[in-house]
C-alpha cells in the first residue's frame, strides 16, 4: 500500500483537499462506502463523457449522473428512474419516452425534456465527438422532438424494438448520458471539460486527482424531496485506485475498502481467511458472478478442414469444459450450456434450447469427436491424424493480454493433441488480435466473445451470425460480427428466422420456440464453440456496509462501476 493510500484511507475518516475544490470535510469510516478503482483517472479536470478517456465509472455515472431506465437482469424489465416509462409504435420506429416529475440538477434547474432533446441533437449533429453511445445515437435516430416538458418522441431510421434498452437502459456498462443544456449550450462539445461537473443523482463531486474520487452525499437531492427514493445512506462515496490484485485484496482485507474489482478464487479465499466479514456473489464456489460476456472458440469456417461442419462438430466433442473451469480458472465460473450467458432474464431462451436437445455437455467425449473425424476420411497415425500426406493440425490465435486467456488456450490445446489434432497456441498483443486477427477473419481458431451481448433478450447474440454480415477473408468483418464467415445451408436457415425476430417485440411469447428453431442450425453448423461463463469474483465487504447483490440478494447484477451502479449504492445499509 501506497503512503498516499495510507493517508487517504485512515479508520477514522477519509479526507483530501484538491486545489481548485473546497476541501473535504471530515466523514467518519463508517459513513463513507469506498468502491475498487481499477484504473488511472487520466485527465481528472474533464468530465466531457462525449469524448475518449475514463470521464464516467469512477463515480460520475454511479453517483452524479443517473440513467433513464436500469435494465434488470434477474427480471429482464426495464426499471424506470429519470423516466417513468415509454411506449413505442406498432412498427417500433418511435418511441415516446415520459420523464419523472420534479428531478432537478444538483444546482437547483429543473431536469425536464428540453435537457434530452438538447443532449440527443448535441449527438446527432456533432460528428466529432467519439463516444460509442453518441455513434449509436446517430446510426439509430432520424430525428428527436419534445411534446411537453415531461415527454420526448424519438423517430428512428428503421424498427428497434431494443431502442430504449440499447440506448438509455444500462444493458452493458453504461447509457447515453443527459447533459443539463443550461451549461453545455454554448460550448462546443467536442472540447468542452465540464469541470466542476454537475447531476441530477444524490452525491456532488467533492474533489478528484489521478488515483481518486470523491463524492459527499447533496441532501437536497430530487428524489427524497418527491418520494422516489430515500437519501442513500452512505454520506461519502469514494472511488480509489486500488494497484492491482494484491493491492485491492490488501485494502478489502483490512477494512479499508468495501467493494473490489475482480480477484482470482486463491485470492478471495485469502481474504476471507483473514476477513471473515468479506462475502462474493455466491456463498461457495464457483463465488464469482457471470459476466456479459461469455467465452467462445471461434472457427474460420472458410479454412479446411475447418470449413467442414462435421470436423468443427469434432472439435466441440473434444473439449472439455469442466477441465477448462478446473484448471485455467481456478473452478470460479461454470461451464456453458448454450451461447448466451446465464441471467436469470434469459431463462426462457436458455430453457427452450435446452430443451430442444442442444445443451453443451460439460465433459469431454472425445470418442465420438474422433469418431467424426475418421468419418471425414482422417486417419491416426502414432500421435495425429493424417489425409493425403498431411497431418491435422490447427493454429489458435489468443489475446496475450491476459492469463485467463492463455491457460485456457494452452487447456484446450493440451485436450485436441491428446485426440489427435496437432493443436498450437498463437499469442499475439492486444491490439494486433482485435485489430487484424479477428476483423478479418486471418485466423484458423481463436479465443474470444463474440457471442456476446444478449443479457435480456437473445436477438443481440444470434444476430451477431447471420450472412448478412458475411465478407470475404481480408475484408473487416461489420462490427466483428460473423467474423467465422459462416455461410452454409445451416448458416442461411439460421438467418431467416433470426431476421424474422430482429422487429418483434421484447417479451413475444413466440420467440423462445423460434430461438430452440434457429439453434438447431447453430448446433448443426458450429461456426463457433461456447466454452465457459465468463465470471467475475468481486469482493464485498459487509463490515461497514451491507445490502450487497448477491445471487440471494439479486436485486441486479454486482458491477458496481456500471451506470446501475445506483441501485448499489441506494441498497447499502450501515451494518449493526
Amino acid at each position: 500500500m501506497t503512503k498516499t493510500t495510507k493517508l487517504l484511507l485512515s479508520s477514522a475518516a477519509v479526507a483530501l483537499a484538491v486545489t481548485g475544490m473546497a476541501p473535504a470535510q471530515e466523514v467518519a469510516r463508517e459513513d463513507t462506502v469506498i468502491f475498487d478503482l481499477d484504473r488511472t483517472i487520466r485527465d481528472p479536470e474533464n468530465f466531457n463523457w462525449f469524448t475518449p478517456g475514463t470521464k464516467r465509472m469512477h463515480g460520475a455515472h454511479q453517483t452524479m449522473w443517473e440513467p433513464l431506465f436500469i435494465l434488470n437482469y434477474n427480471t429482464g424489465e426495464v426499471d424506470p428512474w429519470l423516466a417513468t416509462g415509454f411506449e413505442a409504435n406498432a412498427d417500433s420506429t418511435e418511441f415516446t419516452v415520459t420523464l419523472r416529475d420534479g428531478v432537478t440538477w444538483s444546482d437547483g434547474e429543473a431536469f425536464n425534456a428540453d435537457d434530452v432533446v438538447f443532449t440527443v441533437d448535441m449527438a446527432l449533429t456533432n460528428e466529432e465527438i467519439s463516444s460509442r453511445e453518441a455513434a449509436t445515437i446517430r446510426a439509430q435516430v432520424a430525428s428527436v422532438e419534445k411534446v411537453d416538458d415531461l415527454t420526448v418522441r424519438f423517430t428512428l431510421n428503421a424498427a428497434n424494438p431494443r431502442f430504449i434498452v440499447e440506448n438509455f437502459g444500462v444493458r452493458i456498462f453504461g447509457s447515453f448520458l443527459i447533459m443539463p443544456e443550461h451549461i453545455w449550450a454554448d460550448e462546443n462539445p467536442a472540447t468542452f471539460a465540464f469541470y466542476p461537473p454537475i447531476g441530477t443523482g444524490p452525491y456532488t463531486l467533492t474533489s478528484v486527482a489521478t488515483n481518486r474520487a470523491i463524492w459527499d452525499r447533496n441532501d437536497d437531492w430530487w428524489g427524497a424531496e418527491t418520494g422516489f427514493m430515500d437519501l442513500p445512506e452512505p454520506q461519502r462515496v469514494v472511488f480509489l485506485e486500488s494497484g492491482g490484485e494484491e493491492s485491492r485484496a490488501q485494502l478489502i482485507a483490512t477494512n479499508q475498502m468495501d467493494a473490489a474489482q475482480n480477484v482470482s478464487v486463491g485470492t478471495f479465499e485469502a481474504i476471507q481467511a483473514q476477513n471473515s466479514d468479506v462475502i462474493a456473489w455466491f456463498p461457495d464456489y464457483p463465488y464469482a458472478a457471470a459476466d456479459p460476456c461469455a467465452r467462445q472458440l471461434e472457427i474460420n469456417t472458410t479454412i479446411a478442414p475447418w470449413d467442414s461442419a462435421n470436423m468443427r462438430r469434432a472439435v466441440a466433442h473434444i473439449i472439455d469444459r469442466n477441465q477448462i473451469v478446473n484448471v485455467a480458472i481456478d473452478g470460479a465460473t461454470t461451464p456453458s450450456r448454450t451461447m448466451f450467458t446465464e441471467y436469470g432474464s434469459m431463462s426462457p431462451f436458455i430453457d427452450a434450447v435446452i430443451e430442444a436437445g442442444y445443451e453443451l455437455p460439460a465433459r469431454a467425449d472425445a470418442e465420438a469427436g474422433q469418431a467424426l473425424i475418421e468419418a471425414e476420411g482422417w486417419v491416426r497415425n502414432g500421435d495425429y491424424y493424417e489425409k493425403d500426406g498431411e497431418t491435422l493440425s490447427v493454429a489458435i490465435h489468443v489475446n496475450s493480454a491476459s492469463t485467463e486467456y492463455t491457460r485456457t488456450i494452452d487447456v484446450i490445446v493440451e485436450q485436441l493433441q491428446r485426440a489427435g489434432i496437432d493443436a498450437r497456441a498463437v499469442p499475439v498483443e492486444n491490439g494486433v488480435f482485435w485489430g487484424e486477427v479477428l476483423p478479418f477473419g486471418t485466423y484458423e481458431m481463436s479465443y474470444s466473445w463474440l457471442a456476446c451481448g444478449s443479457v435480456n433478450e437473445p436477438w443481440a447474440s444470434m444476430g451477431r451470425y447471420t450472412v448478412a454480415d458475411v465478407v470475404p477473408v481480408g475484408e473487416r468483418s461489420p462490427g466483428f460480427n460473423n467474423t467465422s464467415r459462416w455461410n452454409d445451408e445451416n448458416a442461411v436457415a439460421y438467418s431467416e428466422i433470426v431476421a424474422s425476430m430482429a422487429d418483434m417485440a421484447l417479451g413475444d411469447p413466440a420467440i423462445p420456440g423460434m430461438v430452440a428453431e434457429a439453434y438447431g442450425h447453430l448446433d448443426a453448423g458450429m461456426p463457433f464453440i461456447p466454452l465457459v461463463q465468463s465470471a467475475k469474483l468481486l469482493p464485498f465487504n459487509t463490515t461497514y456496509w451491507e445490502g450487497w447483490p448477491t445471487s440471494e440478494n439479486y436485486y441486479n447484477h454486482p458491477f458496481f462501476w456500471w451506470n446501475s451502479g445506483h441501485q448499489i449504492i441506494h441498497n447499502l445499509t450501515r451494518a449493526e
